[in-house]
């Protein structure tokens, strides 16, 4: 059975992310997900929090993510 995250997840691929200003396009969102996790991880204070914003919003599966408020 599938889980509820997989079934609200959009089908596209390809996803936008800007971080800090800085606009990336990537063509999976798994790689994405792994940056993110990866700069979250090796990050403190406001950066971590701005990679953290990103990876959540990956994980509930918006093609188009922001740091912004």
């Amino acid at each position: 059975m599938l889980k509820i995250p997989e079934l609200a997840m959009n089908r596209s691929r390809k996803i936008t992310t800007v971080c800090n200003g800085v606009k990336r396009v990537w063509s999976d969102r798994e790689d994405a997900q792994h940056f993110f996790l990866e700069a979250m991880m090796a990050s403190d204070g406001e950066e971590h929090e701005r990679n953290e914003c990103i990876f959540i919003q990956l994980q509930n599966g918006l093609t188009y993510c922001t740091d912004e408020d």
